[in-house]
């Protein structure tokens, strides 16, 4: 079983990679350039280069589950942020459909589901993010999305909630447990088909996404 990890040199994606070639797995690692394959072969993946302004399906050869956890990042305009967070999922979950992928982690945002009521000022994100789940779930590509709160470089704690938090303060979940409910969702078929906010909280992360 072969994972393509779809932004693996982003923040998620390396703690992505770290944690499933701690558990034996070899992920392909798909990066931009060549400055990064040597930082993803020292986390154990088998790096290829493609990007998803391009065309990148290549990178498919051989996988059987796909993780899309990449981003144009903040420091972008909202015009990256069409061609990577919309039109890029959006070509990947093409390319799935072709090659018959057996499950498309989507990493989302919190906000996807109704970018009216969020933040005006990252309304062209949430839209976006929205635009690539909608044309994930309407594809027939088994699919798991992920929609986690403000992210955070705390440690892990391997507990969350699958549940908006009342408070806003509290509407945030860790970079490395984000990581590791993208690595539970691989491994457990009941997760497929499955739309899940995620925030830190008090349940084991296999005892929430189930």
């Amino acid at each position: 079983m072969t994972t393509l990890i779809i932004g693996a040199h982003g923040q998620i994606g390396q703690l992505l990679v770290q944690e499933l070639a701690d558990h034996h797995q070899k992920p392909r690692a798909m990066v931009r350039n060549e400055q990064q394959v040597e930082a993803m072969r020292s986390l154990g993946a088998e790096p290829v280069i493609a990007d998803l302004e391009g065309d990148f399906s290549h990178a498919f050869e051989g996988c059987d589950k796909v993780v899309f956890t990449a981003g144009s990042g903040p420091k972008t305009g909202a015009d990256k942020t069409i061609l990577v967070d919309m039109w890029g999922a959006m070509k990947a979950v093409d390319v799935a459909r072709a090659r018959g992928i057996q499950q498309f982690v989507m990493v989302s945002s919190r906000g996807a589901e109704d970018p009216d009521a969020g933040p005006a000022k990252i309304k062209h994100y949430t839209v976006c993010k929205k635009v690539a789940d909608d044309y994930l779930l309407a594809s027939g590509v088994p699919y798991t999305i992920l929609r986690p709160g403000r992210l955070t470089d705390d440690p892990a704690s391997g507990r969350v909630i699958n549940h908006w938090p009342e408070n806003a303060e509290d509407q945030w979940i860790s970079r490395a447990d984000v990581a590791l409910a993208i690595e539970h969702c691989l491994g457990s078929p009941g997760t497929i088909g499955k739309i899940y906010p995620l925030f830190h909280g008090d349940q084991p992360i296999g005892a929430c996404l189930g």
